[in-house]
């Protein structure tokens, strides 16, 4: 046992730089390569404020109303109607009264869905911001 001698054993290490030189170029890719999507959320629009009590009360104008019950059944001022003639009826009645607005008074059961439709066809009718959503409590 004269000739031999020991030896420490060799250290094991592990360079994690070329990892880290991929994880950053993947990164990179992906924040480069990735589309961001804007959401466009439902513009709702609160009611104006009240007059203040030393100014004349002027008359109201009139109100297209909008009603959609739990069964998603629509009627326009009383009228049944379905979802393809809503926006002919708010047309109509916009001729008549050029200053209306549109109240849509959903059920809590009623479908969203019907709801923004709705509400797109009164924009398609030309109302862009005296659109109002109310949801009826029972």
């Amino acid at each position: 046992m004269r000739g031999r001698k020991v030896r420490k054993p060799d250290s094991a290490e592990v360079d994690l730089t070329p990892m880290l030189d991929v994880v950053f170029i993947l990164l990179i890719f992906f924040i480069v390569t990735s589309t961001f999507a804007r959401e466009e959320a439902i513009g709702l629009e609160p009611p104006p404020p009240p007059a203040p009590p030393d100014q004349e009360e002027q008359e109201p104008t009139p109100a297209i109303l909008i009603l959609v019950d739990e069964s998603n059944l629509i009627s326009v001022n009383g009228r049944p109607t379905d979802i393809s003639s809503v926006r002919a009826n708010i047309e109509r009645v916009v001729a008549e009264s050029p200053e209306s607005a549109v109240i849509i008074q959903a059920h809590p059961k009623a479908k969203s869905g019907v709801v923004v439709l709705i509400r797109d066809e009164a924009y398609k009718a030309g109302f862009t911001t005296r659109v109002n959503i109310l949801i009826t409590q029972t």
